[in-house]
């Protein structure tokens, strides 16, 4: 079990000061049941986690997204700690093969449930505040909601999101147009301009006009600091 921690805390970039609170940050209900001398499972670590990570991803949304409105922030920080955005992180310490788990649980399945390796994540963060203090958890948090938010905008519907936009605002006008063609047609390049009421507000190149439509719809939500 002591290679298993340590291998652990290298994945976490987290060297705990009481590896007694990590251990217990994995076990898991069903563990604790079937060896009654192991302590407590990982729910209350799991219950703190879940404040710890909503408020550093709450603040952190707060400070660097200044522009959307608490709908928006409230959509965003939903997406980001989801159950199975959770689980997406356990997945990348391999954390369920760190779990310490009933033998029925074991059976079925349950080192690679969503449910319980979303959980574990949540009471790892709560580990490492109680070791560490807010900073130390903040450090780790972020490392992986960061991460996910450039997952998130490298897929995003950028026309959506500008239409979206605009739509606040009735008797607005987008409109996307075609303003060049370069290249020969095996290679062809593309140039677009999404025009507000007329105005340039947008400009984007790309293989296709559609690619080239999101690259205007995403320079235009730049310039508004979006």
């Amino acid at each position: 079990m002591n290679n298993k921690i340590k291998e652990l805390q290298e994945k976490l970039g987290y060297k705990f000061n009481n590896e007694s609170i990590l251990i217990r940050a994995l076990s898991h209900s069903s563990y604790v049941n079937e060896n009654h001398s192991v302590g407590d499972s990982n729910e209350r670590l799991e219950f703190l986690g879940d404040s710890v990570l909503g408020f550093i991803t709450a603040e952190n949304f707060f400070k660097n997204y200044k522009n959307l409105p608490e709908g928006e922030l409230t959509k965003l920080r939903a997406a980001t700690v989801c159950e199975k955005s959770l689980a997406g992180f356990a997945r990348q310490l391999e954390l369920g093969k760190y779990l310490l788990l009933g033998k029925g649980e074991i059976l079925t399945g349950g080192r690679e449930r969503p449910s319980i390796q979303a959980d574990a994540f949540e009471a790892i963060i709560a580990a490492i505040y109680l070791d560490g203090g807010m900073e130390a958890a903040r450090v780790f948090v972020l490392k992986y909601i960061d991460e996910a938010i450039r997952r998130q905008q490298s897929v995003k519907d950028y026309k959506t999101m500008l239409q979206e936009v605009v739509q606040r605002n009735p008797g607005e006008l987008v409109e996307y147009v075609l303003a060049g063609e370069t290249g020969p047609d095996h290679d062809k390049r593309f140039e677009v301009e999404v025009h507000l009421n007329s105005n340039v507000i947008g400009r984007g190149i790309g293989r296709s006009k559609k690619r080239a439509e999101q690259e205007a719809a995403r320079e235009a939500l730049e310039l508004m600091g979006l």
